[in-house]
């Protein structure tokens, strides 16, 4: 059993290790969907490739996805709003995802042949059968993202944690929410077709969450170890449970996070009330 949930579980820490990241950026700056908004833009250029002739997984589907992602980042990076704009950033998120998911299935359905299923295998991934040379690959990516951010981590945690700081500065807060998610859409374009969209979601949001409930703003480096091994245990878990229970691996782990979530929970009322 070792040598079938080996690659899944590496795969799934290469991803996590990115992600837990990022979502202590995207839980800070309280645009919780985001996530969903750039998969379903990446699922909809990578449907569009199909139907141009494109195969899943190619480096044509591949552009087009970036470039739909690409587009989403600069929608909402000229979309940011303060505490007192007329129409809150989640709203702009939801309409995006909204308008995809529907040009999506228009898209789809001009589709000949198994197109569906291409589609299907876009948006649920395929995580059970990913590879050790997609591994590599997913990893080296990651890795130049991660270094690029940490050499621009100033920038980005404060513009995230402390966004009055940063317009005091006299930064270009648009140009930098552009870089940053012109990023996090390259690192949702290479993980969507691995684990789907419900797993990256739950791979961004979960661990930052658990993480934001035992620290504070400013420590950001004791909040991504914490939400690096809330990932792991759930991952791990998740997974083990399937092949042991035999139970689809994708909902399972989402169902693990979401256990990891609630315990998280409980444990700090109770510790609070120990106190």
């Amino acid at each position: 059993m070792l040598s079938l949930i080996l690659p899944p579980l590496v795969a799934c820490l290469v991803i996590v290790a990115i992600h837990s990241y990022l979502g202590l950026h995207i839980i800070a700056r309280e645009v919780i969907f985001v996530d969903l908004a750039l998969a379903q833009m990446a699922a909809l250029g990578a449907t569009i490739s199909v139907l141009a002739g494109s195969h899943p997984g190619s480096a044509a589907s591949l552009a087009y996805s970036l470039g739909f992602t690409t587009l989403g980042a600069a929608i909402f990076s000229m979309t940011r709003t303060g505490p007192r704009g007329r129409v809150p950033q989640e709203a702009i998120i939801g309409i995006v995802y909204v308008v995809a998911s529907a040009a999506a299935i228009l898209v789809a359905d001009k589709i000949p042949g198994e197109g569906g299923e291409a589609i299907k295998e876009i948006l649920v991934g395929s995580l059970l059968w990913v590879t050790w040379p997609a591994i590599v690959k997913l990893a080296i990516i990651y890795a130049a993202i991660g270094i690029f951010h940490f050499v621009m981590r100033r920038r980005f945690l404060t513009i995230s944690f402390h966004p009055e700081t940063a317009v005091a500065n006299g930064w270009s807060i648009r140009w930098w929410d552009f870089v940053f998610y012109v990023t996090f859409g390259l690192v949702i374009t290479f993980s969507v077709p691995i684990a789907g969209v419900l797993l990256v979601f739950s791979f961004l949001v979960v661990p930052a969450s658990i993480a934001f409930q035992f620290t504070k703003k400013t420590e950001t480096g004791r909040m991504s170890v914490i939400a690096w091994l809330a990932g792991l245990v759930a991952s791990a878990g998740g997974l083990l449970l399937s092949f042991t229970w035999d139970l689809p691996t994708g909902p399972l782990i989402v169902v693990s996070f979401g256990a990891l979530l609630l315990v998280a929970y409980l444990g700090r009322r109770v510790a609070i009330r120990g106190r």
